[in-house]
């Protein structure tokens, strides 16, 4: 189950990174104990453009955390969207580490591994209760990744007759805002995350592409693309 937990899985080396680049002079600098204690603090600190800035323009792979970097990066360019609260970027960079590494975005339900949509609604024709919120949550959560990672590929499957952008969206945003309606929602502190984007998920799609095309992402016929 993919939850907001991003910024729970921070490393000694995330800490370290954080340190040094916002560290710019001695009166600056952030202790360990600050970032460990202070969570409020940790929250303002992980929003600094100096740490999007010095992910983005690395020019050597950094020694961080999947999580951190996609925390960091989905706050960048999701803080102006109406899915602007922290928790919302904490869901889905956690959704890209889980999408991008494991083969969990074919997993749909128990016993069910799809990539197409098509599979995952008949599936939900024969489920209830918390199968069904498992299977709502996927299709959204697959909905938003695809679209919001991969909208060029979309485009150009379109014009073999597959969906458009838009059905993603159509797709996504009903099933986030079903489930934000489930007992389960409640159970793994989903339901505010899932409402916010029911609400925003154009926003939210338009932001991922933005990121998309700004991280080294390969774009290819093949979905999805599995980072190193």
């Amino acid at each position: 189950m993919i939850t907001a937990n991003s910024r729970l899985r921070l490393t000694v080396e995330d800490f370290d990174f954080i340190i040094r680049v916002l560290a710019v002079k001695e009166s600056d600098r952030i202790t360990l104990e600050n970032l460990l204690t202070d969570e409020a603090l940790r929250n303002e600190i992980l929003d600094h453009d100096l740490l999007a800035k010095a992910i983005l323009e690395s020019p050597e792979r950094l020694v961080i955390s999947p999580q951190l970097m996609f925390y960091v990066l989905c706050r960048h360019v999701m803080r102006h969207t109406g899915a602007s609260s922290r928790d919302v970027a904490d869901f889905v960079a956690s959704l890209l580490d889980t999408f991008t590494r494991t083969t969990r975005i074919y997993q749909a339900g128990q016993g069910l591994y799809t990539s197409y949509l098509s599979d995952m609604m008949l599936a939900l024709s024969r489920a209830s209760g918390h199968e069904a919120f498992l299977l709502r949550s996927h299709m959204a959560n697959y909905s938003l990744f695809v679209s919001g990672m991969f909208v060029e590929n979309l485009e150009r499957r379109k014009e073999r007759g597959a969906p458009d952008v838009s059905y993603y969206e159509n797709v996504g945003g009903m099933n986030y805002s079903v489930a934000a309606d489930c007992r389960d929602a409640q159970r793994y502190h989903l339901s505010s995350i899932y409402e916010e984007l029911a609400r925003s998920f154009h926003e939210v799609r338009v932001a991922l592409n933005d990121l998309a095309a700004r991280i080294l992402f390969v774009d290819s016929p093949s979905l999805p693309i599995i980072m190193a």
